[in-house]
């Protein structure tokens, strides 16, 4: 009985019989099978996000989302949602929190991977797990979490050629290596959906449409503006448009050749928060922010807890500074990082986006 082939020959195949593949079909492929086959996070992982670097985080952002709910009226049969929550530890330091604010939600995560999903059951026994936004209950406000969830969704990249913007699309070059890719403008032009700053754009320039976010975005903001509730955002990104490739690998912690060995790493790109803002306001939401990931962390009171913690178990000070620094620091996560808000219109706006 012969193996089954693997991404790489599958898509090398894709490729051969149908021709070059799109930058958005790639990364939606890779990513699939990246996040269903492993556990990507902490040390023995590929990469490392902001809760598993401190409990601060996740008990920051429960407390600002408690804090909402309170102030428009604790209102019944709350959801507490979470798009892509990793091992579930955001939402496990949100939830205690949150508690202690006599918040007791039922918890919902959007999570494909059947690997994550027993993990996050170990940590959280009483979850809804759901494939998409669509399955999310129709009824009760929404509390949503989205950290580093709309960096992994596919991108759209097009690209300068001459005077012709074309589909940016992926080849394997050497069918005896079918683990080796590589990016090229294709024959497709593309007409529409193109911003005023690429009118002068150079040679080879690329321009990235989010269309994957663009869609959930929308979806979750209209579940919002029809339910109550707000969404706190947080991701590493820009405020477009903007032209430039941000598509990246990670791989053991290090960055890595996005077009070799797909499915082995991590695909992500830079989230434009300009257009995750405006999918919000085009369903009637307030759109918060967005602002430093430091910045809001700050104004949540990281500082506060910081001490909090280093003065309730002295042996840790360093290792609770160490981490506060790395959460807010502008030369780590404090800047490139961002946060933004979304709220129904009848709901109190969170707090951290001040000034």
């Amino acid at each position: 009985m012969s193996a089954e082939p693997s991404l790489s020959e599958r898509l090398a195949r894709q490729i051969a019989s149908g021709g070059p593949i799109s930058i958005a079909h790639y990364m939606a492929e890779a990513n699939q099978h990246y996040y269903g086959t492993r556990d990507p996070l902490g040390a023995a992982g590929d990469f490392t996000t902001a809760p598993e670097i401190s409990q601060m985080f996740g008990e920051l952002v429960g407390l600002c989302l408690a804090d909402v709910w309170m102030r428009s009226g604790s209102r019944p049969e709350i959801g507490y949602v979470e798009l892509g929550p990793g091992r579930g530890t955001l939402a496990s330091d949100a939830l205690r929190a949150m508690a202690g604010l006599s918040l007791v939600p039922r918890v919902h995560f959007v999570e494909t991977s059947p690997s994550l999903r027993e993990r996050q059951r170990t940590i959280i026994p009483n979850i809804f797990h759901h494939d998409t936004v669509s399955s999310l209950p129709e009824q009760g406000p929404l509390l949503v979490v989205a950290n580093e969830f709309f960096d992994a969704l596919p991108v759209r990249q097009i690209v300068r050629s001459g005077k012709e913007w074309r589909e940016r699309v992926v080849i394997c070059p050497d069918p005896g290596q079918p683990d080796r890719f590589a990016p090229m403008a294709g024959y497709r032009r593309v007409e529409s959906g193109i911003p005023a700053l690429a009118a002068e754009a150079p040679e080879g320039a690329i321009l990235e449409t989010p269309l994957a976010g663009a869609a959930v975005a929308l979806e979750l903001a209209h579940r919002i503006a029809r339910q109550g509730g707000a969404a706190i955002i947080v991701d590493y990104g820009y405020e477009g448009p903007a032209l430039g490739d941000t598509l990246q690998a990670v791989r053991a912690h290090r960055f890595a050749d996005p077009f070799l060995e797909p499915g082995e790493s991590d695909l992500t790109t830079h989230v434009d928060f300009t257009m995750i803002g405006n999918m919000a306001r085009q369903a009637g939401l307030r759109v918060m922010g967005p602002v430093g990931q430091g910045a809001f962390l700050r104004r949540l009171g990281i500082d506060a807890r910081a001490d909090q913690l280093a003065r309730t178990t002295p042996a840790r000070a360093e290792e609770v500074e160490a981490a506060r620094l790395r959460l807010t620091a502008g030369d780590a996560m404090g800047t490139l990082f961002k946060a933004m808000a979304w709220v129904h219109p009848d709901w109190a706006e969170p707090a951290g986006f001040e000034g």
